[in-house]
């Protein structure tokens, strides 16, 4: 069935958070024994701390805790923790994993020229991104080799399936945290699929199950990968988003805990690049909502973008910079964009063939053929979503870091605006920031 413009368009609708009973999220100067004291005095049992970063997440029955923790001034701030349903995209079609070379049907790549930039030598080799999402199927014959399994980390607690402390699992066929995985990573091994920096280091940080989670798990995610002494890594990818009113009890608390934990990872040398979500919505004209981690501390926002009916191979649908109906939008959050999918294509009972590489077909839908191609849980799927564009840019950024390694965050963020085609109107605008990314005018500038 087609998926119609509106279904995109609400998928990232406000979701309600609901309090994650008895756990809080902590702030202070410095987190250390006067902090532990404090939190034990309370009634709380810490569950992650981090000294540098001066936050901890802990656990409390006491209904009074918050303000016990405070009275003696060792903890400046914290907030109830909440649980999110965060922004998911939408899943179109699966690939049989029977079907190999998989290549000429991914546009994405071809759409930002990293083939051209592959053939100058850029690849990510050297470059370690953290996903920070759901489970990554690490077994995907695409992704062998690409995660740093002794690196990688699960932040989800009680959990009530099998999948405690496992960053290698999740529900369901789809996987979105292997999917985003792909884009980055996959291998150029002849099968398959490849991802936009195929030898970069994957480094799976799960703090999403079943696509929700608590403020608390990708705040303690973000701090280990950026960390120095945690995973270390250079780009951070936050396929993920939660959009709430501004006004919302405990929501000024939980956007200047998310801001701490993005400036810090920052503070280390990581870019945090981050969905600008599937909403629909201008932040521009919403100032009474706001969208964390999209619009907190030194992360860069990402909208999407998708061709109509490319498969067809009509005039006009090689035009890859068609903002996607659901991406979220505004010059106050975006920073660039790139390519995320959409089921623009007016006719759902149209079909279309493929060439497969370097023999065969697939023949699908031919919206389907829009939407982004990569690995997933039961071998290769098609979805659409700012979650898949911006995976797209955080691969580029691995490019420029291979490319420049001694590049600070803000330089990467720079050199990603500096080189991206100016789409839409002249200069930054509202949807495309300062543009669409073009990995190999970054590599190559």
């Amino acid at each position: 069935m087609k998926i119609s413009k509106l279904a995109l368009a609400t998928l990232g609708a406000l979701m309600a958070m609901g309090a994650q009973a008895g756990q809080y999220v902590l702030q202070a100067p410095k987190w250390g024994a006067a902090q532990q004291a404090a939190v034990a005095k309370a009634g709380g049992t810490v569950k992650f701390a981090h000294d540098g970063a001066g936050m901890a997440v802990v656990q409390s029955d006491n209904p009074n805790f918050l303000a016990a923790v405070k009275a003696g001034g060792a903890v400046t701030s914290g907030a109830l923790d909440m649980v999110v349903q965060w922004t998911q995209p939408v899943v179109a079609d699966a690939v049989n994993t029977a079907d190999d070379q998989l290549y000429r049907v991914q546009w994405a790549p071809l759409s930002i020229h990293a083939p051209e930039a592959w053939a100058a030598g850029f690849d990510g080799s050297g470059v370690r991104v953290a996903v920070i999402d759901g489970g990554i199927y690490n077994a995907h014959p695409d992704l062998a080799g690409a995660i740093d399994v002794a690196a990688s980390r699960s932040f989800v607690s009680n959990d009530p399936t099998t999948c405690e402390g496992q960053f290698n699992c999740d529900t369901g066929t789809f996987w979105h945290g292997t999917h985003v995985a792909g884009i980055i990573a996959a291998r150029d091994n002849t099968i398959g699929v490849i991802g936009i920096a195929p030898k970069a280091t994957v480094v799976g940080v799960k703090a999403l199950h079943n696509g929700s989670g608590d403020f608390g798990a990708v705040i303690a995610a973000i701090i280990y990968a950026g960390d120095r002494n945690g995973a270390a890594v250079d780009i951070i990818n936050m396929s993920l988003g939660a959009e709430f009113n501004r006004n919302e009890d405990g929501a000024a608390e939980l956007r200047s805990l998310m801001n701490r934990a993005v400036n810090y990872a920052t503070s280390q040398g990581a870019l945090v690049v981050v969905a600008a979500g599937n909403s629909g919505i201008d932040f521009d004209a919403a100032k009474n909502l706001t969208d964390t981690p999209a619009e907190s501390g030194n992360a860069i926002a990402v909208s999407a973008t998708a061709p109509v009916g490319w498969a067809t191979g009509l005039p006009g649908t090689d035009n890859f910079t068609h903002p996607a109906s659901y991406s979220n939008y505004g010059n106050s959050m975006v920073w660039v964009a790139g390519p995320g999918g959409d089921a623009s294509y007016p006719n759902a009972t149209d079909m279309c063939t493929r060439p497969l590489q370097p023999s065969g077909s697939i023949t699908r839908p031919c919206y389907v053929f829009d939407f982004v191609l990569s690995t997933s849980r039961a071998g290769y799927t098609w979805a659409a979503g700012t979650s898949m564009a911006t995976p797209a840019v955080a691969a580029v950024a691995a490019l420029i870091k291979q490319r420049f390694p001694k590049a600070t965050p803000a330089q990467l963020k720079t050199k990603l605006a500096q080189s991206a085609d100016d789409a839409g109107k002249i200069g930054q605008d509202n949807f495309y920031g300062n543009g669409y990314v073009n990995a190999f005018r970054a590599v190559t500038q």
